[in-house]
């Protein structure tokens, strides 16, 4: 019953961002079209000032505009059918892996510390990336397709066959070593979040309130980790563009600090925190709810 129930919060809060996960996206690719303005600097020497063209990136409503007016309202469901198809499998695998690695770690460090909390988060992310990794490049490939109104689209199954045809199975985990590295942002998480339920539980009984406290601890932690840690996303959706220049992780990296500043790796955080701050408190309040109303009922 709790993973069903975990599993249908996810399919709805799927369906119900998934616009917000493709603006993101959309933001983070390279292929976006950066506006040039034009900034005035001041010379070294004779205090003139020098007129340098510079790009500014197109807002959050800008790219909402350009993908209604020019693709249609659809496409902002794009690679929905791979996030829905992932939705069940990759919750399960997660808490599954949690739930195994938590009872390994609290027999080898102090039980419910910190240290076991990050721990099993971290497993539980590896795993699930490391198996969940085809279906999220396949998504992150449709939502990166541009097609006017009209022009036919590739839906899932087309696109892992193109993906497979023109690189292999190696295709499929390109972006990887950024989901790897994404795994702090979990750790992150979970670290806070536990710390905070661990000092909630001193302090009031379970009940309504004390589910409403969770999923605003849920929220302030994923919102904090999101933060920390979103950069390694820029670099994911970079590493899974079509035929681009960026290879590795690193290399991506630095590309981007060099050809577009710093505050690149900061694009499409405001979507991001949109759809997942509200997402991870309902799921993880949920889980919460499930374990204490089983709890009870044995």
């Amino acid at each position: 019953m709790m993973g069903l129930c975990l599993i249908c919060f996810g399919t709805v809060g799927a369906i119900m961002t998934c616009p917000l996960e493709v603006l993101k996206t959309r933001l983070q690719s390279s292929g976006l079209t950066l506006r040039p303005v034009f900034q005035v600097q001041l010379g070294t020497l004779s205090g003139t000032g020098v007129i340098r063209p510079g790009p500014v990136t197109p807002g959050l409503l800008q790219v909402l505009r350009s993908i209604l007016e020019k693709e249609g309202p659809r496409s902002l469901f794009r690679g929905l059918g791979p996030n829905l198809v992932g939705v069940a499998p990759s919750r399960a695998i997660y808490f599954a892996a949690y739930s195994k690695s938590k009872e390994m770690f609290n027999g080898l460090f102090v039980p419910n510390s910190g240290v076991v909390h990050m721990s099993s988060a971290g497993v539980a992310a590896f795993v699930t990336n490391s198996l969940m990794n085809p279906v999220w490049m396949v998504k992150t490939r449709m939502q990166l397709e541009k097609k006017a109104r009209g022009e036919k689209k590739m839906n899932a199954l087309q696109c892992a066959r193109y993906v497979y045809k023109t690189e292999g199975i190696r295709g499929f985990y390109r972006g990887l070593t950024a989901s790897y590295a994404g795994i702090s942002e979990t750790m992150i998480c979970f670290l806070i979040y536990e710390t905070l339920k661990k000092n909630l539980a001193k302090n009031q009984e379970k009940g309504a309130s004390d589910f409403l406290s969770l999923m605003m601890a849920a929220a302030f932690s994923k919102g904090c980790a999101s933060c920390i840690a979103y950069p390694h996303e820029v670099i994911r959706t970079r590493l899974r563009e079509e035929g681009s220049k960026y290879k590795y992780f690193f290399q991506t990296g630095r590309l981007i600090a060099v050809e577009e500043g710093y505050a690149a790796f900061y694009r499409g955080l405001i979507p991001q925190l949109i759809r997942q701050i509200p997402n991870t408190a309902i799921v993880l309040s949920t889980y919460e709810l499930l374990v204490h109303l089983l709890g009870d009922s044995k």
